[in-house]
């Protein structure tokens, strides 16, 4: 079985009592990086320079409500967001956010609920994360197929290859080269077209 992947933690936060609560739930073994901000401007300064996996607010915070930033962090960011709202305004919060996949839980809450939402966000997060790696793969295939299909058309007319020849010509030119298709392909069209691939 393969190690599980750790994850990143924001905690927009400016109650104590939450943030020590936080602390027993964002174990190292599963958290590997917990970085707490009390306002919404510190953690957009925050966000300038580092991104996260998770982002929790506890709301209200010091210079806002909290409510409008996790809907940025939802739409701008590729962080499962959990917001804490009073259990008052659940409902009218909740009704807000749930649509752009925010996470909300009334509070007062238990450590319980808070380590079930965690899983919860977890679990979204890996399934992104292997999506995200998946099209990467696949975008990259299409890039390696695309320059291919052209290093081919270029050699077809300046070597008079044909479409079964060219195509051998790219394999063996990796193979010797170790370097994969799309970069024997690069070089081929540099090579025919003065570089604009």
């Amino acid at each position: 079985m393969t190690d599980k992947r750790t994850f990143s933690v924001l905690v927009v936060s400016s109650g104590e009592k939450f943030n020590l609560a936080l602390k027993d739930v964002l174990t190292p073994d599963r958290f590997d990086t917990v970085q707490i901000e009390s306002s919404v401007g510190a953690a957009r300064r925050r966000l300038i320079d580092s991104s996260y996996d998770i982002i929790i607010v506890n709301s209200p915070l010091q210079d806002e409500f909290g409510a409008d930033f996790a809907l940025d962090m939802a739409r701008d960011s590729g962080s499962g967001v959990l917001l804490c709202v009073k259990s008052e305004f659940f409902d009218e919060i909740s009704d807000k956010v749930s649509d752009y996949g925010i996470l909300t839980v009334a509070k007062p809450t238990t450590r319980q609920t808070l380590n079930q939402s965690l899983r919860l966000l977890c679990a979204t997060n890996e399934r992104l994360h292997k999506i995200r790696k998946e099209n990467a793969s696949f975008e990259e295939k299409i890039r390696e197929i695309k320059l291919t299909n052209r290093a081919k058309l270029l050699l077809m007319e300046n070597l008079s290859m044909s479409e079964n020849e060219a195509h051998k010509y790219i394999e063996r030119e990796a193979m010797n080269t170790r370097h994969t298709k799309a970069e024997v392909a690069e070089t081929i069209i540099s090579q025919y077209t003065g570089g604009a691939s």
